[in-house]
Formats: C-alpha cells, sequence, structure tokens
C-alpha cells in the first residue's frame, strides 16, 4: 500500500497533494500492521486457526481503525492530481505551482540584545582603562571600599548580638571574637590593597587600636610597615612637572655619573611612606638633604578617596545611628592638607620659630629647615637628619662611645662631615647601568669598633622634652603637630649628655583658637582639681553631655571626681550581676554607643579640634608607656595648663596677676601626686610592679572591659 502511494504521489502535479497522498498512506499503513500483529498473537496464544474465533476475540477499536485507515487509503487514490495512468519519473514543480514566498525570519531581539551588550562591554572598557590611566583607579577603589564597608555594617548589624542569629551561613556559631577577626581582616586587606591615603587611615586606626578589639589590634599592628616604592622614573615625573620640565640633575645640582663639582643622589628610597617616599642627596655646597616626593597616583586618587570615605561615614551614621558625619568635612580638609607640601613647609617654619622663641625648649628641640627654593607642592626638601628613632630604646639607653665631650652628627644644624666624595664618584663613574644604590655614609662611629656603643641617654630626659614640647603646642601656642609616632622623632645627643629631639613630618597640623585654648587650659587644670562645676560649664560649651566618660578620655585614665562617685562607679551600678559574659559585654557595649552619642551630643558646638588633639595626647602617652613611664605626664601637662592661663598675653594684667597665684596653689596640690609617681617608680626599680602609667593603664583597661574591650597600647611595639 505504502509502495503504491508514493508511486502515486510521483504522479501528482502539485507538491501539496503528494505530500498528504504519502502521509495518508504512511498512517493507514501502520494501523494495518498494528492489528496484523494482535492477529498473530491471537493466533499463537489461543493454539487455533479458525477465523471467525480469532474474529470475535479483536477489539472493536481495531476494526474502526482498519476502517479508518481503508478510507485514508481511498481518499489517497483518490485525490485531486492522482494519476493511474502509466509511470512518470518524479519532476520538480515549476515556480508559478509554489505559492508566494514566506517572509525571511529575523532575529530582531538577539540583535536588538547583542547590540546592547556590545556597548555595555564597550563603556566599561572605556571606563577602566580611563579611570586607570587617568584617575590612578580612584573610582575602582572607591566602589571597593563602599562594597567592604557595606558588608562590614551589614554583618554587624545582623550578627552583633549575645546570641548567634540560628540561621545557616549567617549566624556566627564562634560568637563575637570571630565577627571582630573576620572584620578587621576585610577592612585590612582593604586599607593594604587600595593604599596611598588609605594606608594613612589605617595607621591612624592602629595608633588608637588600644581601645578596638584584640582582633583589630593583632591585624592593624602591621599598618606600620613601609609602603611600597614607587619607581624612579615615575618619582622623576613628578619633579619635572613640579619644576617647568626640569630634570632632577638640574634642579638638585646632582650628577648620576659622578661629574665633578656636581652633588649625588640614591635613587632608591630610604624610606616609603603612604603618601611620599624620601630619597637622599648631598648638593654641590656640601649640604645633604632629605628630598621627600610624593607619590604620583596621589593627586588623581585623594578626590575619589575623600569621596568613598564620606559615602562610606554618611551610611554608618545612618545605619548605627552615631552622629560621625558632622566630622567629616573637618577631616578631610585635614587630610587633603597633609599632602600639600608648601601647607607642610609652612607649618615646619611656623614651629621651628616657635620653638625658638620658647628659652624653656630652646637647644633641645630641633626642627629641620626647608629649603624653598627646592621645594613645590609635591616635593619638599630638608636637612637630612642623622640620629635613632623614639623606638630604638636599646640604642637610645646603651653607654656613648662616640668620646668624651662630643655629641650625635648633625646636633644643633650643624654641618655633617663630608664622606669620601672620590670614592663615591669613583663608583657613580664604573655604574653602567644608571642605577644609584645606598652611597650615603652610615657614621655610626658612635657605636664604637663592636657597634655595641649608644647614645647614654636616660628615657626620662627624652621623656620630659617630649611631653613638653607637645604641652606647649597645645596650651601655649595652640599649634598642635598631630602626627608623634615614633617614626617622626628622631633623638640625638648633644655635646652636654642631653637629649636633644627632632620633630619632622609637619603635614597634620591644627590651629586653635585663643578662646578653645583657653577654655582647654581651663578644663585639664578643673580635671587636676576635681572642680566639677568648671568640668561642667565648659563642657556645655562644647555641647557634650557624657563629662565623665569625655574627661576620662582626655585624661586617660578613669575619672573618679564625678558628682556621684566617678565614672566607673557609675557604670558598675548599672550591671547586671544575673547576665553572662557575653551578655553583659552586649550590654556595655551599647552603652559605649550611647556614650558616644552623649559626647557628640550638639555636633555644630563640638569642638572639631578635639579629634586631632586626643589623637596626639594618645600618641604621647603611648610613647611614655613604651619607655617605662619615666615622667609624671599628667603632672606636668596639668602646670603646663596652669602656666599657660597667667603667661597668655591676651588676659588683661589683673586676671593674670590672678590667675598666677592660683598657679601657685595649683602646683602645692599637684606636689601631692609626685607621692604617688615616686610610689610607683621605687615600686618599678625594684620589679615589684610597673610604673605610674602603667598602674593608670591597669585602671583604664578595667574599665575598658566592662565595655568589652581588651585595652592594650603596645601598638608601636616591634
Amino acid at each position: 500500500m505504502l509502495r503504491q502511494s508514493i508511486l502515486a504521489a510521483s504522479h501528482c502535479p502539485d507538491a501539496s497533494a503528494a505530500g498528504i497522498t504519502i502521509l495518508s498512506a504512511t498512517a493507514a499503513t501502520r494501523s494495518l500492521i498494528r492489528t496484523h500483529m494482535y492477529v498473530s498473537r491471537l493466533r499463537s496464544a489461543s493454539g487455533t486457526t479458525s477465523t471467525s474465533t480469532i474474529h470475535n476475540r479483536i477489539p472493536q477499536r481495531f476494526y474502526a481503525s482498519s476502517r479508518s485507515s481503508r478510507k485514508a487509503w481511498s481518499h489517497a487514490t483518490t485525490a485531486p492530481g492522482f494519476s493511474t495512468g502509466p509511470f512518470e519519473p518524479l519532476t520538480p514543480p515549476s515556480p508559478s505551482k509554489l505559492g508566494a514566498p514566506y517572509p525571511a525570519r529575523s532575529y530582531t531581539r538577539t540583535r536588538r540584545w547583542s547590540r546592547r551588550l556590545l556597548i555595555f562591554a564597550s563603556l566599561v572598557g572605556v571606563t577602566y582603562l580611563t579611570d586607570k590611566y587617568v584617575y590612578a583607579s580612584g573610582l575602582a577603589r572607591s566602589l571597593r571600599t563602599f562594597g567592604v564597608g557595606l558588608v562590614v555594617a551589614a554583618d554587624y548589624k545582623l550578627n552583633f548580638r549575645p546570641k548567634p542569629l540560628p540561621i545557616p551561613w549567617i549566624g556566627i556559631p564562634e560568637g563575637i571574637p570571630e565577627l571582630h577577626r573576620r572584620n578587621a581582616e576585610r577592612l585590612f586587606d582593604l586599607l593594604r590593597h587600595n593604599g596611598g591615603l588609605y594606608l594613612k587611615i589605617g595607621q591612624a586606626i592602629a595608633m588608637q587600636s588600644a581601645v578596638l578589639p584584640p582582633e583589630f589590634q593583632a591585624m592593624f599592628s602591621r599598618m606600620f610597615d613601609d609602603a611600597p616604592q614607587d619607581s624612579w622614573e615615575e618619582v622623576e615625573q613628578v619633579i619635572r612637572e613640579d619644576f617647568g620640565g626640569r630634570t632632577v640633575e638640574d634642579v638638585f645640582g646632582i650628577s648620576f655619573s659622578g661629574a665633578e663639582g656636581r652633588g649625588v643622589m640614591e635613587r632608591t628610597a630610604r624610606a616609603s611612606a603612604s603618601v611620599a617616599q624620601v630619597h637622599w642627596a648631598r648638593l654641590p655646597d656640601g649640604r645633604e638633604v632629605a628630598i621627600k616626593i610624593q607619590k604620583p597616583e596621589i593627586e588623581r586618587q585623594i578626590g575619589w578617596d575623600l569621596w568613598a570615605f564620606k559615602a562610606v561615614t554618611w551610611v554608618y551614621t545612618w545605619w548605627f545611628d552615631l552622629p560621625l558625619y558632622s566630622l567629616v568635612p573637618f577631616i578631610s580638609e585635614r587630610l587633603r592638607l597633609e599632602t600639600d607640601f608648601e601647607n607642610e613647609a609652612k607649618n615646619s617654619e611656623i614651629m621651628r620659630q616657635l620653638v625658638e622663641n620658647e628659652p624653656s625648649l630652646r637647644g633641645r628641640v630641633y626642627i629641620p629647615p626647608v629649603y624653598p627654593e627646592l621645594s613645590s607642592k609635591r616635593v619638599l626638601t630638608t636637612e637630612w637628619i642623622e640620629g635613632i628613632r623614639l623606638w630604638d630604646k636599646d640604642a637610645m639607653t646603651r653607654p656613648w662611645l662616640g668620646g668624651y665631650g662630643n655629641g650625635s652628627a648633625g646636633v644643633h644644624g650643624a654641618q655633617l662631615d663630608p664622606p669620601d666624595m672620590a670614592a663615591i664618584r669613583s663608583a657613580l663613574g664604573k655604574n653602567t647601568q644608571g642605577n644609584t644604590y645606598m652611597i650615603k655614609p652610615e657614621r655610626t662611629e658612635w657605636k664604637g669598633r663592636r657597634g655595641k656603643g649608644g647614645l647614654g641617654l636616660s628615657t626620662k630626659d627624652v621623656m620630659t622634652t617630649m611631653v613638653d614640647l607637645f604641652s606647649a603646642q597645645i596650651f601655649k601656642w595652640g599649634v598642635v603637630h598631630c602626627d608623634p609616632h615614633p617614626g617622626n622623632v628622631f633623638i640625638r645627643r648633644l655635646p652636654n649628655g642631653r637629649a636633644e629631639l627632632v620633630l619632622i613630618d609637619h603635614g597634620l597640623y591644627v590651629y586653635m583658637s585663643d578662646k578653645f585654648r583657653h577654655e582647654y587650659g581651663e578644663f585639664w587644670k578643673a580635671l587636676m582639681t576635681f572642680d566639677n562645676n568648671k568640668i561642667k560649664e565648659i563642657t556645655n560649651e562644647w555641647g557634650i553631655k557624657a563629662v565623665d566618660l569625655f574627661a576620662s578620655a582626655t585624661l586617660l585614665r578613669p575619672y573618679e571626681g564625678g558628682d556621684d562617685g566617678g565614672f566607673q562607679t557609675k557604670l558598675m551600678k548599672h550591671l547586671d550581676g544575673n547576665k553572662t559574659a557575653s551578655e553583659r559585654s552586649y550590654e556595655m557595649q551599647a552603652r559605649m554607643k550611647q556614650g558616644i552619642r552623649d559626647v557628640l551630643a550638639d555636633e555644630d558646638k563640638w569642638p572639631k579640634e578635639l579629634i586631632f588633639i586626643g589623637r596626639n595626647m594618645r600618641i604621647v602617652q603611648g610613647n611614655n608607656q613604651y619607655l617605662g613611664s619615666p615622667v609624671n605626664r599628667i603632672k606636668m601637662m596639668g602646670t603646663w595648663a596652669s602656666r599657660s592661663l597667667f603667661q597668655d598675653p591676651n588676659l588683661p594684667i589683673g586676671q593674670r596677676l590672678m590667675n598666677y597665684w592660683h598657679h601657685f596653689l595649683f602646683k602645692c596640690v599637684l606636689a601631692l601626686t609626685d607621692v604617688a609617681f615616686y610610689f610607683f617608680r621605687v615600686r618599678q626599680l625594684l620589679h615589684r610592679g610597673g610604673g605610674m602609667e602603667d598602674e593608670l593603664e591597669a585602671r583604664m583597661r578595667d574599665v575598658a572591659k566592662e565595655f568589652g574591650v581588651e585595652l592594650q597600647h603596645n601598638v608601636f611595639e616591634g
């Protein structure tokens, strides 16, 4: 049947009729085959060949199928165009019989999305290249900051609670310590990866890490490692841009090949920080200088970095309900000024003049001069300082082997002994690769032949000079260096055996108004005499409600002179002894959050200078403790605060005389603090305990534990 249908279809002049014929025949053939197979199985199963018996057992549906198959066959053989004549080969139909052509299928949606994807990829590529080569990846760094900031905020919002959330992948079974650890790692990786201004922010966090959880302290202690150096080609480009296209050789009068009559310079930086790196050079006139060159990417990144800082702070202010955003403009301004080396040169010269005009500090403190003809907005050239860093306690205290009546090289600004320039020029002349490595003489004669010598100074002399310097800045001058960490303080030995302190890096400064400086001096004096009425009067003027908390933060020890028994007493009064340690920690940190709101109660009246003044005092306190608490820091600062009130030339003579009498009485009261100081000092010398700073530290640590904070002050060690 199927064969006949194919032959019949080949005779159909119409292609559609031929197709119908073949399909109908195929269906009919398939139905007949099924019927035949069913009959065969019935015969085999019943063992009979009787046709009537078999037909009676066939279901009616097969008869219906068979009848429809025959009808289909009949319809196929009688369809229009069916030919029963002789066989003719199949011929293709003529174009006129094919009908109208179908329109071509169009892929408009696919083409549209492909075009959109291509445009999007092109925009992303152009944005990436522009950001990388024009803005030094500022946009990418900002987006990375925003993303990490949101993750950290969400993590604390969800998981900072006494009991972890019972939700897989979100709750932390290990509790709050694991929460601190993983977020400290996130922030550390972000700051180190972004570099630049972010490293400066990370160092600020590290210096305040004593009040952060131990997990943050361990992570951020590595923030003081040297930052990577930029290549010499990038450094040279900065000098060319800032000095009108002149070469390094032309600007500084040096030669990298050792030419006669010219100076020399090291291409490899002696130190590299977050914002700049420092190179040594010897000018043709014999002066040895430190050339501080800003990294070229900083200028292009700072706008994006400050925008990211503002955005993240705004989110945290809204999310955690803390009044932090009002501090952002002042902090941003200070950070931007820190990258302006002309501003740093101005600060350095102001501090240099103030020290020279202060009899108690003249000869004990040295500020290196700036050479303005060799400086610009991104290049700062100052006198090179030979000395030891404040953190090198062993070199500071070991015996002096430099000869009687001699001092360290360069004290009081004396010109350094000239190096062997003939040997240096010979080495440079043989250098065919163009690289200039370390050629500066080390000048370690004071260490002796075995290298075991030191400056032979006492830590008390060093810290007395330091506390006097920064107390004068805060209480007398109102010009405060806000970054006095050990890396920015050099120590040298004077010919008379006393210490000379050299202060460098004058980028971060705060200028106090006369009114605020006077109020701050009165506040410190009131803290020392427990004058609670005066304390409340001043803090109200500053818009501060949490008086005892602010007083403790200022003194860096618990303030016990409050009307209600002191800060720690009021703190413990609200604790429930039946709660677990985790619940008490959570409750106290919640109270600390409220305390921050109370300290920043009136954002308009709150003096923004307190941010950086507190930073200065915190670093000085850490330096004193690191050297073994050799001085009574609180007494010395209180004395300077009281003295500044009668030495203030802006006050009437009658007020100054009254303040002088009060100062005399105040010193008599402060004499009592020496009893406690020397008690702890003797105990320290007998190895029966720590010094006074250690005792105050222990008391502050007890208070901090009630806030769930492990207080540590060894951020500079190592």
